[in-house]
């Protein structure tokens, strides 16, 4: 069974890295220096647990911006990834954000799409990785 927790980095830190580790570094090839940064302090953490076992995580800036969803490969294409996405945009949306924002890899780009990201801006790189601004209106839509 999927659970999500959510919680700063001083409690979810311990799981979320060993994940971000796996995905960022280890299969994509990213620098650690460009891995860990000051936003992780300030961060809200969501991470995904299937029978006891940290397999997904993803944070949620102050400013609205969601960032670092990274699931483990072998549980990827079992709607784990939709679930921590949607529990930050709920946790957004509680914060009264307007929008939020996010910098999807361009193979993800068609992922956000489905949950109602729309692309904003030029395409451009990070860390070597094709990416893609996009963003989620929270504001209710008048009929």
């Amino acid at each position: 069974m999927l659970r999500i927790d959510c919680a700063g980095w001083d409690i979810n830190g311990e799981w979320a890295k060993p994940i971000r580790r796996s995905v960022f570094i280890d299969e994509q090839g990213i620098p650690e220096h460009e891995e860990w940064d000051d936003s992780d302090g300030v961060s809200m953490h969501a991470i995904a647990w299937i029978n006891g076992q940290a397999v997904g995580t993803a944070r949620l800036l102050p400013e609205g911006k969601i960032g670092r969803m990274a699931v483990l490969r072998e549980h990827r294409k079992h709607g784990i990834g939709a679930a921590l996405l949607n529990t930050l945009i709920g946790k957004a949306r509680a914060q009264g954000h307007p929008t939020v924002r996010l910098s999807a890899q361009a193979h993800a780009v068609a992922f956000y799409a489905r949950h109602g990201f729309v692309t904003s801006g030029a395409p451009h790189e990070e860390v070597g990785i094709p990416h893609q601004w996009m963003e989620l209106n929270l504001k209710p839509q008048r009929h």
